[in-house]
């Protein structure tokens, strides 16, 4: 009589546990990630172009006109939540194409609401589902606070320390506050992807400019993040950790 019990008792908890991790929230995270795998395969095949190179973008901006816009802020989306995807080459044509003011709002737009998709995801699935979308595990720690780690989110997202995928997953890892990593992105990604845009838009301007900004742009790209791991500059290496 005890082992029907004891074995019912088991399937109970055995299912217990596999409702636990099918909630609903886990379900939204995978529908949101396999609409935008859906949307990375329309973009690949309904196109024609390959939207995620800096001249499939200006072809795409010369054929179809406002349309790119939209199409353009979807390819940042995906180009944060699928990490192999890159952003930064886009959002610099995008400041040749549309112009930098204009380039960095549309890039902002999609940096946002891709990077929200990710903390989603991070905080909802876990570190073995990041580990698949971006080959890293991903160690951020609330020690300090999580004012600290926030404002540690807002200096790395406006110098571009760590790719922005990675912020975005970590975060929602360390289940970070949503109004606190959502203000640092937001307030952290426009001078960022300003900047960026501009860069794109020095091409068509004078030598000196184009100079000017490419040094500026091996400082904050290359030497910042070197320097960050070389002297642990406020600290983040004992913040976050990418392995």
């Amino acid at each position: 009589m005890n082992r029907p019990r004891r074995r019912s008792r088991k399937l109970r908890i055995l299912l217990s546990r596999v409702g636990d991790r099918i909630s609903k929230k886990n379900i939204l995270a995978l529908s949101i990630f396999l609409l935008c795998l859906l949307g990375c395969w329309w973009l690949f095949t309904s196109l024609e172009i390959n939207i995620f190179t800096p001249e499939g973008l200006a072809q795409a901006a010369r054929e179809m006109g406002v349309s790119a816009i939209l199409i353009y802020i979807l390819s940042i989306i995906i180009a944060i939540v699928i990490s192999p995807i890159p952003g930064t080459p886009l959002t610099i044509a995008a400041g040749a194409i549309w112009g930098p003011v204009p380039a960095a709002i549309y890039a902002t737009i999609g940096s946002f609401v891709g990077g929200l998709i990710a903390y989603f995801i991070g905080r909802t699935l876990g570190r073995s589902a990041v580990k698949v979308l971006t080959g890293k595990i991903i160690y951020f720690s609330k020690h300090r606070g999580e004012v600290y780690l926030g404002l540690i989110m807002f200096f790395a997202r406006l110098f571009p320390v760590l790719p922005f995928d990675f912020m975005s997953y970590g975060a929602g890892l360390a289940k970070l506050s949503l109004p606190i990593y959502a203000s640092a992105s937001l307030l952290g990604a426009f001078p960022c992807n300003f900047f960026l845009t501009h860069l794109g838009a020095a091409f068509t301007l004078n030598k000196t400019m184009l100079g000017i900004m490419a040094s500026l742009f091996l400082i904050l790209f290359v030497g910042l993040p070197w320097g960050i791991q070389r002297y642990n500059w406020l600290g983040m290496k004992d913040i976050i950790r990418v392995e």
